[in-house]
């Protein structure tokens, strides 16, 4: 099997986007190969044991990580100064010092979960008419929880778009806001991203879904799944880098660095695009697309 520029490329723009993107990655990279078919499904098979594509594919995480990173840059420098002054202090007061700690201990849970499962569940589970279905069911959870938030079934109703101080800056605001959840309340919707090791289960969706039944605004609640995400990614690729090192897949380290480049574009130009997005907008058309996209190539494919 080989994995060819053009696939590379492909692969690459779709990870960035569909990693961020409240839509599941993992469901579109299993999805998008089986409809298409022919050699492209055959290079691009997530549970061949033979194939290069689950090498490719943690390329492609770390660069989508390291997009996340370059753009909240700022707030990264702030929770890594939290964090630091919290250990020295012994205590836990400022926002930087309380979002330091929510975002540790809501990694805690998916870290140990997809340690132990996660090769588990993708092979068990990593089928397209299986990712179809849980692509669909990510629609109606992201409907739900809008929907639920709208008739007042959140911890706080209030409307998708924050009124921001004038002359200050709109993501140390977040952050502080953000820094107001509780420990429990940060590792519930930490926890949320376990659902993520399903294909078709959207990380982003499910976490920024839980954020927003737990109280916050579409803004916040994408905020922080995205830094949520940002050490997830990150270390899940690093984990499991020495498999590109393997003798056998030196044929595709060149398409790898295309598709690497290509989705850290795609990724940087997704969340920028996102943060904006849900400053006065929902998560409905997401969820519509999900629906649709979701039972459609469930049917396609049994057909």
């Amino acid at each position: 099997m080989s994995l060819t520029y053009p696939e590379s490329i492909g692969v690459g723009l779709l990870q960035g986007v569909t990693e961020l993107f409240p839509v599941s990655s993992l469901g579109h990279s299993i999805l998008i190969p089986a409809l298409i078919g022919g050699s492209v499904q055959k290079d691009l098979n997530v549970t061949a044991a033979s194939s290069p594509y689950l090498s490719v594919l943690v390329g492609l995480h770390l660069a989508t990580a390291l997009a996340l990173v370059l753009f909240f840059r700022k707030d990264w420098v702030r929770v890594v100064r939290g964090l630091f002054s919290s250990i020295r202090e012994r205590r836990i007061e400022t926002s930087e010092q309380r979002l330091a700690w929510l975002l540790i201990v809501g990694t805690i849970p998916v870290g140990l979960v997809g340690l132990v499962a996660e090769k588990a569940l993708r092979d068990a589970l990593g089928k397209p008419v299986v990712a179809a279905v849980f692509l669909a069911l990510n629609g109606f959870v992201l409907l739900g929880a809008d929907r639920l938030r709208r008739g007042g079934g959140g911890r706080r109703r209030a409307g998708a778009q924050v009124a921001h101080t004038p002359g200050a800056d709109p993501a140390i605001e977040s952050d502080r806001r953000l820094a107001r959840l509780s420990f429990r309340q940060g590792t519930w919707i930490g926890a949320a991203q376990i659902l993520a090791l399903l294909p078709g289960i959207s990380r982003s969706g499910v976490t920024m879904s839980t954020g927003i039944l737990r109280g916050l605004n579409h803004e916040d609640a994408a905020r922080f799944s995205f830094l949520l995400a940002t050490p997830v990614i990150g270390a899940a690729a690093v984990l499991k880098m020495p498999e590109l090192l393997k003798p056998e897949n030196a044929g595709i380290r060149g398409p790898l660095l295309v598709g690497s480049l290509c989705a850290f574009v795609a990724g940087y130009v997704s969340v920028k695009f996102l943060t904006k997005y849900f400053e006065d907008r929902s998560l409905t058309p997401f969820a519509v697309y999900c629906m649709l996209a979701g039972i459609g190539s469930a049917v396609y494919l049994s057909m």
